[in-house]
């Protein structure tokens, strides 16, 4: 529908236009005015795409109330209407930037074919609107894709470069020399704030939102100079918890240390998790640095030897094995005359590191917390046991699906839509796992990460659509799944070492 108002002050002129208009145009609103006075009022209610205005009126001349109409509604076409066909007026309206002129009296067939070629301008530019907006949403879909995407590889994966600065151009936060993590832990029942979490983020304009992982929501968080650390993610801590007042749950922030290398965001998010232990305190936010010494050091390669053994353990759901390596370690310490407090504390940090594990393997679990300090070994090993078995419920009853059969899946899932804007989080929740799984999975089984794959599907394809003579470099671009012919250029030169437009003539112009 196109909203139209006449302007003038002769009803006779006003109700002629008016019947033209229906007669021949279809989908017209139309109002009518007497006055500048009023057009300007009805302007501003109603916002019409076309004014015919007369010039000479009484009170607010024509001219000058396109000069106010222009001001309220920017957008609004006009057709000066007039008897008056003189220079200066003509001079006037286009310096005013009116689309046409009709001189009192004309022609019905004048009339119509003026008015064609507005409202012609006026649906071509309502398309053009109405695809920016399809298309500002599909972007602002797609950013929030690549957010949890580009989190996801931060943390857990090796990032291919190219393919991180494209995602990195395309939001609107700057990556900064010094980053944190914060680690969100959620009840089971308050999954549903994610989506408001990720816009409190947002709207501070400092940071990055992964996808949510089992209770866990890990939140990138980019220096702002202006601000002390503690300063800064606390204000961040106290947004969010904000919402937790709305839930009416317990939420709880883990907050790691800052670090200035792109590589140690990892350190900072396994140090976030490790604050969340804590999690029953009044305020809510836990600082790492503000923790007990810890019996592990999360850079050792103890503590790295730990990690990869247990994941092994429990990739393979091999609980036996991982109970008796927990049973091994307890007996070491009770060997070692280790009063069973600071015993408990080492098991603790342990169990906190199992239950990460199955968080990212997607897999939900309640925390593993010992109920109170225990006064012996005996009683040690009995709530230990109950953690585990616990734990060991949770991925039984999670009922993950066999690995092998899982990558198979996901790669033949890539392979048939790599033309498609694929993500990690589609992929993951079309596997049926969680993204941090997915890519740990390809990591181990294949070598590489998804990007990798999905890159080396893409590329492989548009080396056979080259043969094609026909196809410009621009139409493989699309069909291989990349709408821009520049990364495009720059994922192929680095894959092969010369431009796609070099390698094609370089290999089909024999």
């Amino acid at each position: 529908m196109v909203n139209v108002l006449i302007v003038d002050d002769e009803q006779t002129e006003r109700e002629g236009l008016e019947l033209i208009l229906t007669r021949h145009f279809d989908n017209l609103v139309i109002r009518q005015a007497r006055n500048g006075r009023i057009a300007i009022e009805m302007t501003a209610k109603q916002k019409p795409d076309l004014v015919f205005m007369d010039i000479q009126m009484p009170g607010i001349s024509g001219l000058e109330a396109i000069k106010q109409l222009h001001s309220i509604h920017s957008s609004a076409k006009f057709i000066l209407v007039t008897a008056f066909a003189t220079f200066e007026y003509a001079q006037q309206a286009l310096s005013l930037g009116v689309q046409a002129y009709i001189v009192k009296p004309s022609k019905i067939a004048e009339i119509v074919k003026t008015v064609e070629g507005v409202l012609h301008q006026i649906k071509m530019e309502q398309q053009y609107t109405e695809e920016n907006r399809k298309d500002q949403a599909t972007l602002e879909k797609a950013m929030a894709v690549f957010e949890t995407d580009v989190v996801t590889q931060l943390l857990f994966d090796h990032v291919h470069e190219v393919h991180l600065n494209q995602l990195v151009d395309l939001l609107d936060i700057p990556m900064t020399d010094e980053t944190f993590v914060m680690s969100l832990l959620l009840p089971p029942d308050a999954a549903e704030w994610y989506p408001a979490v990720k816009e409190v983020v947002r709207e501070t304009g400092s940071g990055w939102t992964g996808a949510s992982n089992g209770r866990q929501v890990p939140i990138i968080v980019f220096r702002n100079g202006n601000y002390s650390f503690r300063h800064q993610a606390i204000t961040l801590a106290n947004k969010i918890l904000r919402l937790r007042d709305a839930s009416k749950a317990d939420w709880f922030i883990g907050i790691g240390n800052v670090y200035e290398q792109t590589g140690k965001i990892k350190q900072s998010y396994q140090e976030s998790l490790l604050a969340t232990r804590n999690f029953q305190q009044p305020v809510h936010y836990q600082f790492y640095a503000d923790l007990p010494a810890l019996t592990l050091d999360l850079s050792s390669p103890s503590y790295k030897t730990y990690e990869q053994t247990f994941y092994e353990h429990l990739r393979h759901l091999q609980w036996d094995k991982l109970i008796a390596e927990i049973k091994t370690i307890t007996e070491g310490l009770e060997r070692e005359n280790k009063p069973s407090i600071q015993a408990q504390k080492q098991l603790a940090e342990l169990l906190w590191l199992i239950s990460s594990i199955l968080s990212d393997m997607g897999i939900p679990v309640e925390l593993p917390v010992y109920p109170s300090q225990t006064a012996s070994y005996k009683q040690l090993r009995e709530e230990t046991a109950y953690l585990l078995e616990r734990m060991k419920y949770a991925q039984e009853d999670h009922s993950q699906q066999a690995d092998g059969d899982s990558i198979d899946q996901i790669k033949h899932y890539i392979i048939d839509h790599a033309h498609e804007d694929l993500s990690l989080e589609i992929i993951s929740k079309e596997a049926g796992l969680s993204p941090i799984y997915v890519s740990k999975l390809f990591k181990e089984k294949l070598g590489i990460n998804y990007i990798s794959f999905l890159t080396e599907c893409r590329l492989e394809k548009a080396k056979k659509l080259m043969r094609d003579p026909e196809k410009s470099m621009k139409e493989i671009s699309i069909e291989i799944g990349y709408h821009d012919p520049n990364y495009f250029s720059k994922v192929f030169k680095k894959a092969f070492h010369l431009s796609p437009t070099d390698y094609r003539k370089k290999t089909f112009s024999l």
